[in-house]
């Protein structure tokens, strides 16, 4: 029984429910009466109550008014409403008033303690459950990964983690975060291995292989492209699957909604992952046929500039026309955002429309860089939360709800990355050249612990490009960052305990692929 369990009962005829106050005072419920609303009142300024019961019809001060008094005093305090009379808009009113449940009288002992139950010991009889079931799900997974998992496995996995992950967030009193995160990092050192034993494997002409950044066009897009009017595919820059539950469920009742699942190419970061998505080449690909385009400065940014290019010459090179040019738009800022939002369904006319938001990619760099998002999102449960705010009051959101309803029109939504919170540093070695990522770099000597990285010295294998050298690449594993001997330990405080990406882990690579269709 929790300390929750202090009950004043308000009514003008106590004496006919003295059977119910026995009943709740043998399950260990302490009971005080009072015979109107005046004398509630009163009781309610010098003591603490859990719960309210309380009469509609007293005379005198009725239930009604004394409810407004008591929310007005304790507004959290819940009160449930008891009535002998069944009419929908007193029902209807006492709701508008803030009751948390109502009885209709004559009421019986066990009405009423399913009533206690529900309101003071629901969140700990479902943390009980909740910590059951997931103690179960814990041993399942922890078992799973000393069999011989595939792609398909490790999908089901992530997913399955994510949820409880998400589900307990809930329950914070169970005392189980620390148990989820270091079986994340078990199930992601695993993870680490898994793909380094079959991501060459994935490159090559291997049926059993999942579906990767390069072929999100051809997998998704092309087969509704005769189907629909018009649609609209979103990527959102840097977007967990955590992150996207968040999001997903403020559109249940507006969208009938539909998952897939893909694995992003390595490293996981927006040159590689967003360019393969919007060209449906790998990284090596782009390199050899379109260097124009390809290259550029050294800035990571600078290298994608060119997505509708990509995604025209896609089409164009499977010969599928258009009814009309690709709506290509990137979002940056809110100001513009705001504007797309105003307009967006002006773009149910074009067949094709592209929309890349960046803004959950500037929510974890921003948190990297500000002491004051840090506090506010100092974990993984936090980020989660921080990401739901900005998606409730985001014009993303407001697109979403412009465009429900229309007819013939379809709506992708992915991502080209996810990010994992880094907090583990390891060495990297590497010459003045060499790129300054902190998951990921390549230069012409890059070295660092293969237990912590994948060493990548003939970049074609791995599709990616030579840049105009001889270059080779390391990739972190798990949540491993990389910083360099010189001022080593300046560095690893620095980067510690920020969200990364371009390394290999479960929620960088394994990716959301969402379909909404209007109800």
């Amino acid at each position: 029984m929790d300390n929750k369990n202090n009950i004043l009962w308000v009514d003008d005829e106590i004496d006919m429910l003295k059977s119910n106050i026995l009943f709740l005072k043998q399950k260990g419920y302490t009971v005080t009466e009072a015979t109107n609303g005046e004398d509630a009142i009163e009781i309610i300024k010098k003591e603490d109550f859990d719960l309210v019961f309380m009469d509609e019809m007293m005379p005198g001060k009725g239930g009604l008014q004394t409810l407004i008094e008591i929310k007005d005093m304790k507004p959290s305090l819940p009160v449930v409403m008891v009535t002998k009379n069944e009419t929908e808009t007193l029902m209807e009113e006492a709701i508008g008033k803030k009751i948390t449940d109502y009885l209709i009288k004559p009421v019986n002992p066990n009405q009423v303690l399913l009533v206690c139950k529900k309101i003071l010991e629901s969140k700990r009889l479902k943390g009980d459950q909740v910590s059951r079931d997931y103690i179960q799900e814990f041993n399942s997974i922890s078992m799973s990964l000393m069999e011989e998992l595939t792609w398909e496995d490790w999908t089901n996995i992530h997913i399955k983690m994510t949820n409880w992950e998400i589900e307990l967030d809930e329950h914070p009193e169970l005392g189980l975060k620390q148990t989820v995160r270091d079986q994340r990092r078990e199930c992601n050192v695993e993870f680490s291995k898994f793909v380094e034993k079959n991501y060459l494997k994935w490159l090559g002409d291997t049926e059993d292989k999942p579906v990767l950044s390069n072929k999100i066009l051809e997998k998704f897009i092309v087969p509704d492209l005769d189907n629909y009017n018009s649609i609209f595919f979103f990527v959102i820059d840097c977007m967990r699957l955590d992150q996207w539950l968040m999001m997903e469920k403020y559109l249940y009742n507006s969208f009938n909604i539909s998952k897939d699942y893909y694995y992003s190419i390595l490293p996981t970061a927006t040159p590689y992952c967003r360019n393969a998505i919007f060209a449906g080449l790998f990284p090596s690909e782009l390199e050899k046929h379109y260097p124009d385009l390809w290259r550029g400065e050294d800035d990571e940014n600078s290298k994608n500039n060119y997505e509708k290019e990509f995604m025209t010459k896609f089409f164009e090179r499977k010969r599928i026309k258009l009814r009309n040019d690709i709506r290509y738009t990137k979002i940056m800022d809110s100001d513009f955002s705001r504007g797309i939002e105003n307009k967006i369904q002006s773009f149910a006319g074009n067949h094709v429309n592209a929309i890349v938001i960046n803004f959950v990619d500037m929510i974890a760099h921003s948190r990297s860089d500000n002491a004051i998002l840090k506090e506010i999102a100092p974990d993984e449960s936090a980020y989660r939360s921080l990401t739901e705010s900005w998606f409730e009051h985001s014009s993303f959101f407001g697109m979403l709800r412009q465009l429900a309803g229309k007819p013939k029109v379809k709506i992708i939504i992915t991502t080209d990355h996810g990010s994992i919170r880094c907090l583990h540093g390891v060495k990297a070695l590497g010459d003045r050249e060499s790129s300054p990522n902190l998951r990921y770099k390549y230069g012409r000597n890059v070295k660092a612990d293969s237990r912590n990285a994948i060493h990548i010295r003939n970049p074609h294998d791995y599709k990616l490009p030579m840049r105009n050298g001889i270059v080779n690449y390391i990739i972190a594993k798990e949540d491993f960052y990389f910083v360099y001997p010189t001022d080593y330990h300046k560095y690893l405080n620095q980067y510690n305990d920020t969200f990364q990406h371009g390394g290999i882990s479960l929620d960088e690579m394994i990716l959301p692929v969402v379909t909404l269709e209007s109800k």
